[in-house]
């Protein structure tokens, strides 16, 4: 068993939105292994190329004690394997637990006596020790707490965001006796300078992530519910949350489509592991089932408004602008947007996807739709302002409002514009 945090040799598993903050932030203390499958994945990063635009090529090439690789031969010399893979749900709205049990068959025939695996990816509680420990012990053939030990510390990166960044947002620790709990808690706070929270167990820890994401959820759905609302009264919403927000204690949540990795997937893991044992989460599924069915909402309410106003929906020409799932962030997958997407083809619209910060070739393989890179003023029946980046703010209101016809339909999903100039807003 390692004792001292100085002799831990660190090889960090998945290089996505969260393995690739957490390399860079352990490697200005200390050599730092970085693994990815995906080989496109190891170039780009050698060549200083983050696709997510979370790191420049400067900030990249000066990480001097971090090494890229694909190759598990390079893993020789680690003593402690941090997994920080997806851990999505399926079609079916079950969890997805392919990735995480691939790299623990991957560590558990590398591991050796006295190795320590960390758990970042989100997780159901009793995940770790239930599904991947049993997985690690199989193919090491070692004993868990007694040759091999694991600790869980849930990922707390919010992609796109400049500010909190992974050194500042406070860290849950956990591990699988007192002492590795206290080895890896002291690791963490070699990085994170807002400190950590040493939670009495791996499933305490399991169990505090995943309800960070399903309050929000829940949070989301209920002002979304209430937009709703709002909307069949002729209320407008954002004035009803302005006026509520001057109490103190009101949280100030807003409306929108919910998608992304973390608040749209991990109310799902929660609810597989309480029905699992014979537990019915009501609210927890009625604040998804809510915020589910978002897209279809926005869509339906987009042609309702322009066949109010006699515009032809067959062939109508409508402006998505916003496709990632959150804003200033280039990942599509997950995008609450989708649904929407889906349910305007259907109307037989001709429909134009804009967004800057989206990879083109990922947008155009998703949803088998050529996205565009101009805007065009004049041509446009309808409109959704789906994500309200930065980019979009710059643009300008005045400007956005040129695209479009004389008589139009602006559905404002993000409060982006003054409401006197819009059709509609959640």
């Amino acid at each position: 068993m390692i004792n001292n945090i100085d002799d831990l040799r660190l090889g960090i598993i998945g290089l996505g939105y969260v393995g690739l903050p957490l390399a860079i932030e352990f490697s200005k203390k200390k050599n730092v292994i970085g693994f990815d499958i995906n080989k496109n994945r190891i170039k780009e990063l050698k060549s200083g190329v983050d696709k997510n635009l979370e790191f420049s090529k400067e900030e990249l090439q000066n990480q001097k004690q971090l090494n890229f690789t694909n190759s598990l031969k390079d893993f020789k010399s680690v003593n402690c394997f941090i997994i920080t893979v997806p851990t999505p749900v399926d079609k079916l709205k079950k969890p997805d637990l392919g990735p995480l049990l691939s790299a623990s068959k991957m560590i558990g025939e590398i591991i050796e006596k006295g190795n320590l695996i960390i758990y970042e990816s989100t997780v159901y509680p009793g995940c770790v020790e239930e599904e991947c420990v049993p997985i690690l012990e199989k193919f090491s053939g070692l004993s868990f707490n007694k040759d091999f030990f694991c600790g869980y510390s849930p990922e707390r990166i919010n992609p796109g965001d400049k500010k909190h960044t992974i050194s500042n947002i406070k860290k849950i620790t956990s591990g699988s006796t007192p002492k590795i709990a206290d080895l890896v808690d002291n690791l963490y706070n070699k990085i994170i300078t807002a400190g950590t929270h040493k939670a009495p167990s791996i499933k305490v820890a399991e169990a505090a992530k995943v309800i960070e994401n399903t309050q929000r959820d829940l949070n989301i759905a209920l002002v979304n519910e209430l937009s709703m609302l709002f909307n069949k009264l002729n209320i407008d919403t954002e004035d009803v949350l302005k006026a509520a927000e001057s109490k103190w204690n009101f949280l100030p949540f807003k409306p929108g489509l919910v998608g992304g990795h973390c608040i749209g997937v991990d109310p799902y893991y929660l609810t597989y592991k309480a029905k699992s044992i014979g537990f019915n989460p009501n609210i927890i599924l009625s604040g998804r089932k809510i915020n589910d069915n978002m897209g279809n909402y926005v869509a339906s309410e987009l042609i309702k408004e322009m066949k109010k106003r006699n515009i032809k929906i067959e062939g109508s020409k409508i402006l998505i602008m916003g496709l990632t799932f959150k804003e200033n962030c280039s990942d599509i997958r997950n995008s609450g947007v989708e649904v929407v997407i889906q349910e305007l083809k259907k109307y037989n619209c001709e429909l134009d996807l804009y967004d800057p910060w989206a990879n083109y070739e990922e947008i155009e393989k998703l949803y088998g739709i050529t996205p565009i890179s101009t805007l065009n003023h004049g041509i446009y029946d309808g409109m959704i302002i789906a994500i309200a980046h930065n980019k979009f703010k710059d643009i300008g209101e005045t400007n956005i409002l040129k695209l479009c016809k004389k008589n139009h339909v602006i559905y404002d999903l993000k409060y982006l514009f003054s409401k006197h100039q819009v059709t509609l807003r959640l």
